[in-house]
């Protein structure tokens, strides 16, 4: 199948170009600017954009991927994908180790198969001042050896996990996640500024929802927030719905750090779902006029966002497109290793979607096929 495009992202390119894709199978063949070598067996006349990337999603459809259910990984994906986003990496909410064993055990034979990217363990090594929507006695200290058993039982499939790094053995637990090539994301934290740079001078080269769940920006206590934004090798994670973080500042970071911004849903089983009420883990969680809180509290339980809407939030706040689309796509793809997904290019698999004017998804091709 040959696609024309009046505008394509390429890799190659950092704005939009006119040009084509070849795409065999489940793969992407060939890629090229202007006009294709043959007659496009498809014009698109809006933009065609790479698969966007979630690399922190709880669920969707009305699910959550710490069910004991195998199938409500699929309505989860379902319904992410409906919205243009082909690649996700399930993120687990804090829970007891045994559970979080089991769960692991599932997912991890749907990252083998491709339909997950990875899993996230957003806890249970958190910081109980700072736990948002997490239980607060399955909140657990990093020993060592409990994480090095998890990440081993997992067997590579565990490509991130928050840590809060003020934590007893946090240090020893860094270096531990990072022996099994897992990407320690710093979170859930009350750590200072000098403990947030002490953790990513150790390799937590990851934010979790940058401004969410920490000690804000102060003058004289700066926190976390200003060891993410000051240290190049770090990448913030943003929930851009305009809810955690206000859209003024989330288009200030992505304009102060463009290249570092990855854009995240950290949604719950109401994305793509209607209002209602929800478990988040142990938790129940209450969705009104689209925002999920706990039960009871003004306490922001997860999101109901979707990749697409974030691209579009970002744009509206003067954002361009191309960085917009980038911060969903290949940037998320290189913050986690994540191979052959992110960017339109020849031997990468066929994850596209077409995009309107207004960046709206007008269709979607998951492994080479239109959803």
């Amino acid at each position: 199948m040959l696609i024309s495009a009046e505008r394509i992202l390429l890799p190659t390119r950092q704005e939009f170009v006119a040009g084509w894709v070849e795409v065999a199978g489940d793969v992407i063949t060939a890629v090229g600017e202007g006009a294709p070598p043959r007659t496009a067996d498809q014009a698109l006349t809006g933009a065609l954009v790479p698969g966007y990337v979630d690399v922190h999603c709880h669920g969707g459809g009305g699910a959550a991927f710490a069910s004991e259910d195998p199938t409500d990984v699929d309505i989860v994906l379902a319904a992410h994908r409906a919205a243009g986003t082909t690649s996700v990496v399930a993120s687990l909410i804090t829970a007891s180790v045994p559970v979080l064993q089991q769960q692991v055990a599932m997912l991890a034979e749907k990252v083998r198969v491709g339909d997950l990217a990875g899993i996230h363990l957003e806890g249970p090594w958190l910081a109980e001042d700072f736990k948002g929507a997490h239980s607060p006695e399955l909140l657990a200290q990093p020993v060592p050896s409990v994480v090095a058993a998890l990440l081993a039982a997992a067997d590579g499939t565990i490509r991130m996990a928050t840590i809060a790094p003020e934590l007893a053995a946090a240090m020893e637990a860094i270096a531990v996640m990072i022996a099994h090539n897992c990407l320690p994301a710093i979170g859930h934290t009350g750590a200072d500024y000098a403990t947030a740079k002490a953790a990513i001078g150790a390799g937590a080269t990851g934010a979790t929802h940058i401004f969410n769940a920490m000690p804000q920006l102060e003058h004289r206590d700066p926190g976390p927030v200003l060891a993410f934004l000051d240290d190049p090798r770090v990448t913030a994670e943003l929930i851009f719905d305009g809810i955690h973080v206000s859209p003024e500042l989330a288009a200030f970071v992505m304009r102060v750090i463009p290249d570092r911004v990855v854009l995240v849903t950290d949604a719950m089983a109401a994305a793509g779902a209607p209002d209602g009420d929800y478990m988040l883990g142990e938790l129940p969680v209450e969705v009104r006029d689209r925002v999920a809180r706990l039960a009871g509290s003004d306490t922001i339980a997860g999101s109901t966002l979707t990749l697409d809407r974030a691209v579009r939030n970002a744009v509206a706040q003067g954002i361009p497109l191309a960085q917009a689309v980038r911060s969903a796509t290949s940037l998320p793809a290189d913050y986690l290793n994540l191979a052959g997904v992110g960017r339109i290019a020849a031997g990468n698999r066929a994850d596209l979607v077409a995009l309107d004017d207004d960046a709206v998804v007008t269709g979607v091709m998951y492994r080479g096929v239109w959803q």
